[in-house]
């Protein structure tokens, strides 16, 4: 089922339970998802977003949340750290389950033969690879050094 089917499904069923923080979520969600299907047709793309970028904006809100929640632990003000996690938890459901550190590996290696890539010059195209496979799948901050390593060595 289409991304963006599934979040209004669940938001939809979620009105029904009247899961109002569940609820919540789902609309930020949908929010951000209008924002950036407004900003596409600016840019000349009728059709909106499609999955992938949707992924990207799903996972970059799960980011923000994270850092959200680390101040707010740092500032005792748990009650608001906990509302963030579990915004986070509503919205991990819609991303793909994270590689593991292996798979992860095994992905880099594969898209590092693919390119062809030997030297750090070849990084852009490797993460332009990995970034059009596994989107919300791993954690390119982390991914990137790897490639370097990879690359360099």
């Amino acid at each position: 089922m289409e991304l963006r089917t599934r979040i209004n499904t669940e938001m939809k069923q979620a009105m029904k339970d009247k899961a109002t923080a569940r609820l919540s979520t789902l609309r930020l969600i949908n929010a951000a998802i209008k924002d950036r299907d407004i900003a596409a047709r600016g840019e000349g793309n009728e059709n909106g977003v499609d999955d992938t970028e949707l992924l990207a904006i799903l996972g970059k809100m799960v980011r923000q949340r994270q850092e959200s929640a680390k101040t707010y632990e740092e500032a005792s003000r748990f009650e608001l750290a906990e509302r963030e996690l579990s915004e986070i938890a509503v919205i991990e459901e819609f991303l793909p389950r994270k590689l593991s550190e292996e798979e992860t590996i095994s992905a880099l290696e594969e898209a590092i033969a693919e390119v062809g890539a030997t030297s750090i010059r070849d990084m852009g195209r490797v993460m332009a690879v990995l970034k059009s496979k596994y989107t919300g799948q791993m954690h390119f901050g982390s991914v990137g050094p790897m490639v370097k390593d990879r690359l360099s060595g």
